[in-house]
């Protein structure tokens, strides 16, 4: 059987209603009630034991109907207060799930900025360079940090092909001293983050530094893309600076020419 729920101020005026119909009965009780009951031969109840009686009944029933009042109204009050703490709740996971999908918006504006901006390839020191750059802004608008430094390094060698130095607008940082081999090798150090480039069949590799401890998967995940693609770019731009008879960025890589 369904269960009925008054609205409290139904129940307000159920009560004062209630009340009333007491009290008139009780003022008009002397009125009601005219002369003695008998019940039996022996058991003959006077006027006043009746008045009283029912009077006494009925305050009784009174007191019955107020305690019935407050608990049906305290019971809407949880009920209310319940109500109260579920919207908070769902108000917490409507504010975290915008949060969440504006973050998402971002990451994905961030992806298409990635992999869409160069209208052509770099064939120059100077494009290249501009490349440094505007990855350089992409990795310092993803990692909350004053500086990234990019590199790339010849494996063979493990020197520095070239470099760039990535530093936030307003700041003045010093110049990290990052050790080649440490970043092959993949050492961790303490106080900054290192994502190097996924190929492993290249002569060379992509680094990035960051003075941050650590960085979650999906931070990582972006700056690995940038390096991927700072990787791939590079491959280019080594392909269109070598001499037709040459087929292979080795050479371009080892040189220092490119610094």
């Amino acid at each position: 059987m369904k269960k009925i729920n008054f609205h409290p101020s139904f129940l307000q005026v159920l009560y004062f209603v209630i009340l009333l119909i007491l009290f008139s009965l009780i003022i008009y009780t002397p009125t009601l009630i005219k002369g003695s009951a008998s019940l039996n031969e022996n058991l003959i109840l006077e006027e006043e034991t009746i008045e009283g009686s029912l009077v006494g009944a009925l305050m009784i029933l009174g007191i019955v109907i107020l305690g019935i009042y407050k608990h049906e109204i305290q019971r809407h009050k949880e009920q209310i207060r319940i109500i109260d703490d579920e919207k908070q709740r769902v108000a917490g996971r409507l504010l975290v799930s915008d949060q969440y999908i504006g973050q998402v918006n971002v990451q994905i504006s961030e992806i298409e900025s990635i992999f869409n901006w160069i209208d052509k390839y770099p064939q120059t020191k100077t494009d290249f360079n501009k490349v440094f750059s505007y990855y350089g802004d992409r990795i310092l608008g993803i990692i909350n940090t004053n500086w990234a430094l990019i590199r790339i390094i010849n494996r063979d060698t493990q020197r520095t092909v070239t470099e760039h130095f990535q530093t936030r607008p307003g700041t003045t940082p010093d110049y990290p001293h990052v050790s080649n081999k440490m970043i092959i090798e993949k050492q961790p150090s303490l106080s900054c983050t290192t994502v190097i480039s996924k190929p492993d069949n290249l002569e060379f590799l992509v680094s990035c530094t960051m003075p941050v401890d650590k960085i979650n998967k999906h931070q990582v995940g972006f700056v690995q893309a940038i390096i991927n693609e700072i990787t791939m770019l590079f491959v280019i731009y080594s392909c269109s600076n070598l001499p037709q008879n040459d087929g292979i960025v080795r050479n371009q890589i080892s040189s220092p020419g490119f610094r």
